[in-house]
């Protein structure tokens, strides 16, 4: 007698569970992945393509797709089909919400050879936009706004972009290496700190210590490190403003000194 009443509460059960699963979910209508797909659109010939067209195409492709979707969800709402209304909106949403990157690294792309040389109204008038929405993003690290903050590095990137030749590209590096760094990109942010430098020898900007402490506490290569605080401290000891960081540069030769003439040959 109690096995079947044990019986019949778990039947009841999963009829409840079954009951209260959403009508009309799509799980059929998946794709396979990965599946073939039909091409309809020119792609680029990656032979000759550089990294530049096949970002831009892949990101037009990108536009295209949730495009598309947003024309669907468009369409069966006027059709009234309330079934793939809810599908297309669904997909749509994780169209939205995935991770998508911007694969083109402008300070990479723009090499270490430009010069910030002239004055351009308009690169000048960009880097102040970036600044404006960096100091609106907050000054508090752990409480910064990142939205605010991609805004800003866009801004900088499109001055490297569009005006290599602006006396503000090593101003607009600089920050966005700032930026790179408080999310965690140090690879990037070195690049960016060295094209501070590179594209102004006589920049105002601690970048060779920023560079020297991301190997060194971030990358974890102490080689290099040493030789960018060794060549770091010349234009710390040049400014008055940065008196804390040259002392952290003398400690860390010291100590990174050491540790290389004690280490096994």
């Amino acid at each position: 007698m109690a096995r079947t009443i044990v019986t019949v509460s778990l039947i009841v059960l999963l009829n409840v569970l079954v009951g209260c699963e959403p009508a009309n979910t799509g799980q059929s209508q998946l794709l396979v992945h990965p599946g073939p797909v039909a091409s309809t659109t020119t792609m680029v010939n990656i032979e000759n393509a550089s990294e530049s067209d096949i970002v831009e195409q892949m990101a037009a492709h990108r536009q295209a797709y949730r495009q598309a979707l947003e024309i669907l969800e468009v369409y069966y709402n006027k059709a009234g089909n309330h079934m793939k209304l809810q599908w297309a909106q669904k997909e749509l949403d994780a169209v939205n919400t995935m991770p998508q990157y911007n694969y083109i690294i402008e300070a990479g792309i723009a090499g270490p050879e430009l010069k910030a040389t002239n004055q351009i109204a308009e690169a000048s008038y960009l880097y102040m936009e970036g600044t404006k929405l960096e100091a609106k993003a907050g000054p508090l690290n752990i409480l910064r706004n990142s939205g605010l903050l991609r805004q800003a590095l866009a801004r900088y990137n499109e001055v490297i972009a569009k005006y290599p030749s602006s006396n503000v590209i090593d101003d607009a590096a600089y920050k966005a290496a700032g930026i790179y760094e408080y999310f965690g990109d140090y690879n990037i942010a070195l690049v960016y700190f060295q094209r501070t430098y590179q594209w102004d020898p006589q920049t105002e900007y601690p970048a060779r210590f920023r560079e020297a402490y991301i190997l060194d506490y971030y990358l974890h290569d102490r080689a290099k490190a040493l030789a960018g605080y060794q060549s770091a401290m010349e234009s710390l000891r040049a400014s008055n403003e940065h008196y804390n960081w040259q002392e952290i540069a003398k400690t860390r030769i010291a100590e990174l000194t050491k540790a290389a003439s004690e280490s096994p040959k």
